[in-house]
């Protein structure tokens, strides 16, 4: 598997364990995002290396650069229709790209001046900003939140042809470390590695509302 692992546990101890922290896997140049998809979408990316076939170019798709959160959302790939876990690495600047555009899903008073604002932008943007609770392996709400973002329009086409490196379905690992999620035996789960992303420019950070160490 491209993706690196490592096992939770010594993950799980240099985590922030609270605030907006981006967890992802990413290098200097690329940064993975995870997606859950029924077969006929998920095989046909994995095998052609771009979305086509089934994608619906024309909904909102929704990235997640941090591996648990997915996990969450999928129910470890059991939920109807995202039995298909992909690792799609796309061009780092793609994904800052995606960071400045992104508008948050609610209206926040800290970053719009008042609702009408807010509703400008959004109309304004292709890209949509939510933070969620992350979750445990267990599926235990934690007090650190995780990013997603969603993507439509140009966005969506520019993501599913220009922007990715690889994707990988990584389904069979999922099922794997199901398993010790299930016997509880957290010694043996592995994960992708993470660590907190960067985020340069600093009015983007601020816009993200990150905490200090994420910045």
């Amino acid at each position: 598997m491209k993706v690196q692992t490592e096992r939770y546990l010594n993950q799980k101890d240099r985590w922030q364990p609270s605030g907006r922290v981006i967890l992802a896997q990413y290098d200097a140049d690329s940064i993975v995002v995870y997606q859950a998809y029924p077969p006929a979408i998920g095989h046909f990316a994995a095998s052609h290396g771009y979305f086509g076939g089934d994608f619906k170019f024309s909904r909102m798709t929704w990235i997640k650069p941090n591996f648990l959160w997915m996990m969450y959302r999928s129910g470890w790939g059991t939920k109807e229709g995202q039995e298909v876990t992909l690792a799609i690495r796309i061009q780092r600047s793609a994904f800052d790209s995606i960071l400045s555009q992104a508008v948050h899903s609610t209206n926040i008073p800290e970053i719009y001046e008042n609702q009408q604002a807010w509703s400008e932008a959004v109309k304004a943007s292709q890209v949509r900003l939510q933070w969620d609770p992350d979750h445990s392996p267990t599926g235990e709400k934690l007090q650190r939140r995780a990013i997603q973002l969603g993507l439509q329009g140009e966005v969506v086409i520019k993501y599913s042809r220009e922007w990715i490196v690889n994707i990988e379905d990584i389904s069979d690992f999922v099922a794997e470390q199901r398993q010790h999620v299930i016997a509880k035996n957290y010694d043996m789960l592995l994960t992708p590695s993470e660590y907190a992303y960067k985020v340069s420019d600093l009015e983007t950070a601020k816009k993200l509302q990150l905490s200090e160490s994420n910045e």
